[in-house]
């Protein structure tokens, strides 16, 4: 995944993409004559540094760009400059459809899907043909809590509102905190209750960008987030101090300052949590909203770029079985790849995590943000991560017109779906 950790802030835009080249870093001396292989990822922080020790196994010198959230922007840059990197890991399969059909894409061995069930190869298939392989996956239906501050975590969406309300009136500790300065945690919130109705085909449809979000189960599920939202108390700080706060920050609050009884995320949230060992957290699954308990996915792709000598061979081993041994033993690494011996993972709950996400399930829902397209996908301020941020505002103001700003959401999503898809 995008390097959540630090709240998958835009680290390059357009007009600095000639600059992500200088903050590249070289993992051997040049080969391939004279030229080591390029790889252009969304990570940062601490998940671009397990990336560059996964790549040092490669026997090849591998230059690893970090383009942050905008990776097309960069992408496109390169290409106008006629300096595209071999390979790039992107985080949404729109891009890898788009890039596949405008020509920018070398397809990849069939083989290589039936490593991954079908409903993972399927995101990354384009008319047919296999143009991307997964290197990379976040289980994101998971709440994260301190024993010693929850100590009975909820069983379901009834019980997580009656706990953010007795907790935001008790004058401890806020019930919730969250990142909401990354629009993508709030969508990822609201993907859980989406995910959570027995409706696969709605899904799929919005997921396509079409203008079906004022369906009942899109404003059941907006309702629902507007009421637990608006509870005054329910964050520390209050909404407008949460539109501030980035996600890791708000993992800080729950497992490190504990202004906060938890927090969702994914998987990932183990990154930051290890940085603090009073107490480990533990994990409750987001509760079932709808009849149906939710298991919403994202995931990061590694495509090849079109003329590439080497970037078939690299991706070939980055999917692999050992490729990403380093990154696993590192913790915050999840993978779909069955090639992958479970046995890799630490005993517990990141082995029951990659086990669920590779299983061909039904109740599977990939990010949906992730797979909007054109500018309805989500970036820093825009698209529908920003239509979240202003829906997460208008519910927070105090006296805030809860049916007035589901209303409006729904009008601004379907406007929004429909002039990306004209």
């Amino acid at each position: 995944m995008r390097d959540r950790l630090v709240g998958r802030r835009t680290l390059l835009r357009a007009a600095a993409a000639s600059a992500a080249t200088a903050t590249t870093a070289t993992t051997a001396a040049c080969g391939r004559g004279g030229r080591a292989l390029e790889v252009a990822v969304v990570w940062s922080g601490g998940e671009l540094a397990r990336f560059r020790e996964v790549v040092r196994g490669y026997p090849e010198p591998v230059r690893v760009i970090s383009a942050g959230d905008n990776i097309d922007a960069l992408l496109r840059a390169r290409d106008r400059a006629g300096a595209r990197p071999d390979v790039a890991i992107l985080p949404r399969p729109g891009l890898v459809a788009g890039y596949a059909r405008d020509g920018w894409l070398e397809p990849l061995d069939a083989a290589l899907g039936e490593r991954y069930a079908p409903a993972w190869t399927d995101l990354i298939t384009v008319d047919g043909v296999l143009y991307g392989a997964w290197v990379k996956a976040a289980h994101k239906s998971l709440f994260w809590y301190l024993p010693s501050v929850l100590t009975e975590p909820p069983g379901s969406w009834p019980d997580l509102l009656a706990m953010v309300e007795s907790r935001a009136a008790g004058g401890g500790p806020a019930p919730l905190a969250i990142g909401a300065a990354d629009g993508w945690v709030l969508t990822d919130w609201l993907e859980n209750l989406l995910a959570g109705f027995d409706d696969e085909q709605l899904y799929r449809n919005l997921a396509a960008g079409e203008p079906l979000w004022d369906a009942w189960q899109v404003r059941t599920a907006l309702a629902a987030l507007a009421r637990m939202w608006s509870v005054p108390g329910a964050f520390p700080g209050g909404g407008r101090r949460a539109l501030l706060t980035q996600n890791e920050e708000s993992v800080i609050q729950v497992v490190a300052s504990r202004s906060a009884c938890t927090v969702f995320e994914g998987d990932f949230v183990a990154g930051v949590a290890r940085q603090f060992q009073d107490e480990a957290p533990r994990t409750f699954r987001f509760p079932a909203f709808a009849g149906r308990q939710p298991l919403v996915v994202g995931g990061d792709a590694a495509v090849v770029l079109r003329d590439s000598a080497g970037g078939r061979d690299l991706v070939r081993w980055l999917a692999g079985s050992d490729a990403f041994r380093p990154w696993i033993a590192s913790g915050g690494y999840l993978s779909p790849n069955r090639l992958v011996p479970l046995g890799l993972y630490p005993a517990g709950q990141p082995r029951e995590l990659a086990a669920e996400i590779r299983e061909p399930v039904d109740r599977l829902r990939f990010d949906l943000s992730d797979q909007l397209p054109g500018s309805f996908t989500g970036f820093d301020g825009q698209g529908v991560w920003k239509i979240l941020q202003d829906f997460f505002a208008a519910v927070t103001t105090p006296s805030a017109d809860l049916r007035r700003a589901v209303d409006d959401t729904v009008e601004q999503l379907n406007t929004t779906a429909k002039k990306a898809t004209a």
